[in-house]
């Protein structure tokens, strides 16, 4: 019986010391680390150089899929095998290395590793120098092709993962023609 009163007394003193004890604030949570700069790929084609940046915060996937196949130099000696004045151009068929293969372009295997993933951004719009991932039906099934916008494109809004933007080259990128050789690809950060 003592032991129950006891317990019982230290229970209230217990509830009685935290009562009078001041309220102690949460510890603040640890800064989060930040992330580098977000990758920039550098183009180098025939006609001069385009620089792009990218949203790694919007499109992190697709980013991460494009930036490697640059370290890999998959797009090395690519032809940008779709240019139509003031629309678009756009590269990433491998089939565009071999001109006896020209008919079909465009509708290549890619790198054979699809993104997996539609990563489309409402915030995003189809502006001047917006660079988005082409795909033939499902965006998650884009792989290696990505093409560039010259003006204002509405129409393609939400239908196409936008993951970058030109920063620098536009006018490179209207000098473009279907067959025009990128020479390098590769990324600044």
């Amino acid at each position: 019986m003592k032991i129950t009163i006891s317990a019982a007394a230290m229970a209230v003193g217990m509830v009685m010391l935290t009562a009078t004890l001041p309220a102690q604030k949460p510890a603040a949570p640890a800064p989060a680390a930040k992330a580098g700069p977000a990758p920039v790929i550098v183009l180098e084609t025939v006609k001069g150089t385009i620089e792009f940046e990218t949203f790694p915060e919007d499109a992190p996937k697709t980013v991460e899929h494009i930036v490697a196949l640059v370290k890999k130099n998959f797009y090395n000696g690519l032809r940008f095998h779709r240019a139509e004045e003031n629309f678009l151009v756009q590269i990433g068929d491998p089939t565009s290395r071999d001109m006896s293969r020209e008919a079909y372009w465009g509708r290549g295997p890619g790198s054979g590793a699809p993104i997996g993933v539609s990563e489309i951004s409402k915030k995003r719009r189809h502006a001047p120098g917006t660079v988005a991932m082409a795909h033939s039906g499902d965006p998650k099934y884009a792989d290696s092709q990505f093409y560039i916008v010259m003006q204002p494109r509405p129409g393609l809004d939400g239908k196409y993962t936008i993951f970058g933007r030109v920063t620098s080259g536009m006018d490179v990128v209207k000098k473009l023609k279907r067959a025009d050789i990128l020479k390098k690809a590769s990324v600044k950060s």
